[in-house]
């Protein structure tokens, strides 16, 4: 399949394991660039290794606004651009409305919701630039 993504800068969030693996997996066989942005390098270089290292990792705990920041400066400065954005980290918290509380849910929305917002917002510029995609 040809999804015209040959030299693409794209960007997965826990791009190391699960899902995000098999993004970034698909992303390197049709000629992308894979950036893997995840809390545990070791984990982040696995994957690289898997893809011959035709990408690069970014570690960031995605929970903190700068470390979302961080991430998106740094792809940046290493490509000179970002094409797209794959939010993808997420936890399975199981936080709902019968078991859980303000503090789990608060908590709950940065592991799975905040992060996507403001990994948005900071690649939004360079996105725009390029013409890319979320």
């Amino acid at each position: 399949m040809n999804l015209h993504l040959k030299d693409k800068v794209v960007i997965v969030t826990g791009g190391a394991k699960g899902i995000g693996a098999g993004i970034v997996k698909e992303l390197y066989d049709e000629g992308a660039i894979p950036v893997i942005v995840g809390r545990s390098e070791t984990d982040n270089l696995a994957m690289l290794a898997e893809i011959n290292n035709a990408g690069c990792q970014i570690v960031a705990e995605l929970t903190q606004p700068s470390e979302c920041e961080k991430a998106i400066n740094e792809t940046i400065q290493k490509y000179g651009r970002i094409d797209g954005l794959i939010n993808n980290a997420g936890v399975n918290d199981g936080v709902g409305l019968e078991k859980g509380n303000y503090e789990a849910f608060m908590t709950s929305l940065h592991r799975n919701v905040v992060h996507y917002y403001l990994m948005a917002h900071y690649a939004l510029p360079a996105l725009k630039k390029s013409k890319g995609a979320i």
